[in-house]
């Protein structure tokens, strides 16, 4: 199969939805335009290769910049991963970054995209995040993406997994078979290897009324059950009003992924409330970023790191096959993590 040209192929990033008015190229914008390639443009501050393109519709303007593939993902690096990593970590992450925005355009969440400029995807700083460190991963990378039969896989990653990483199941709900529970050893580093949060039986008690789970004043709440990776799977939280089960991702996303910063946690009573004890951050499935660093430091290469956290899948140079032509493994993947981005 013939290689694609990876210079050819465009990402189109959401960079602003439902906003009022956008300055574009130091001119404030209200209504349709389009700002033509090859760019820089600067868009609310952010400096950004390729065209722009802004539609008014009944929720606001919505602020769409279409780049090369490569430009993005130099741009994005950084956004995720810490140059002080080095080297073999920036490469591992340029290819899993690349990888990542390939599946998205091939099961993009709206016809408008492909990924979003933020966590909901990848957080891509445009060219103020294009350092040598940067450029150098790009290039060194150019045109490798990691594949499972055939295609672009879900390349999800995260800053640390607490000691072993999450399946796909337990935290989105169906296998995926690249996404494995693995052993991380080295993340002794990280500032989230042990992490507490303390949380009044208030605050709880209107988190989980925002998720529909009102149980009135919160009495006590433990872990029902945990995932094989020991994550928490359940909660049982019983309140004045009557007991509810909650989910540990639930329960996150209610009360911010800042702070739980991972579901692998244990909850302890306290005098004002409970405090949540835990280890890792980010959904820990797919590639730890911590982990990836402990293992470049040990020897192992780009290549190597991520068979670590992505087993099943090869590195492979993007063709006309693996771009164009999306199958049901990544089918697959696409419907069990819809409305998941790649670090969260």
């Amino acid at each position: 199969m013939a290689s694609a040209d990876a210079s050819a192929i465009g990402i189109r990033v959401l960079l602003l939805d439902n906003v009022s008015s956008v300055v574009v190229d130091g001119r404030a914008r209200r209504g349709s335009a389009r700002f033509a390639a090859p760019g820089p443009h600067e868009v609310d501050g952010r400096r950004v290769h390729g065209s722009v393109e802004l539609s008014r519709d009944s929720g606001g303007l919505r602020v769409v910049n279409e780049l090369a593939l490569e430009d993005y993902v130099a741009g994005t690096l950084l956004g995720e991963v810490s140059e002080g990593f080095g080297d073999v970590v920036l490469r591992a992450q340029a290819i899993a970054i690349r990888t990542y925005a390939l599946h998205r355009r091939a099961h993009p969440r709206s016809p408008d995209f492909d990924v979003e400029a933020n966590t909901a995807a990848q957080v891509y700083l445009g060219v103020d995040g294009e350092t040598p460190a940067a450029l150098d991963a790009a290039r060194a990378t150019r045109g490798q993406i990691l594949t499972f039969a055939g295609e672009p896989i879900l390349a999800v990653f995260h800053s640390a997994a607490g000691g072993r990483t999450a399946t796909a199941a337990e935290v989105w709900g169906r296998d995926v078979p690249y996404l494995v529970s693995v052993g991380v050893p080295g993340e002794e580093d990280s500032p989230d290897m042990y992490w507490r949060a303390p949380v009044s039986a208030e605050e709880l008690a209107s988190a989980l009324a925002a998720a529909g789970r009102d149980v009135g004043r919160v009495r006590d709440v433990r872990v029902a059950r945990r995932t094989p990776s020991g994550r928490s799977a359940e909660l049982r939280v019983q309140g004045s009003d009557g007991d509810v089960e909650v989910s540990g991702e639930t329960l996150r996303r209610v009360l911010g992924p800042t702070r739980l910063r991972s579901t692998l946690f244990e909850v302890r009573r306290t005098a004002d409330g409970f405090v949540f004890v835990g280890s890792g951050n980010g959904h820990g499935v797919g590639m730890s970023q911590w982990g990836a660093r402990a293992l470049s430091r040990s020897g192992a290469n780009p290549q190597q790191i991520l068979a670590r956290f992505y087993p099943g899948a090869r590195v492979e140079r993007i063709s006309s096959r693996t771009v164009f032509a999306p199958r049901a493994a990544s089918a697959l993947a696409a419907r069990a993590t819809a409305d998941v981005g790649a670090s969260q």
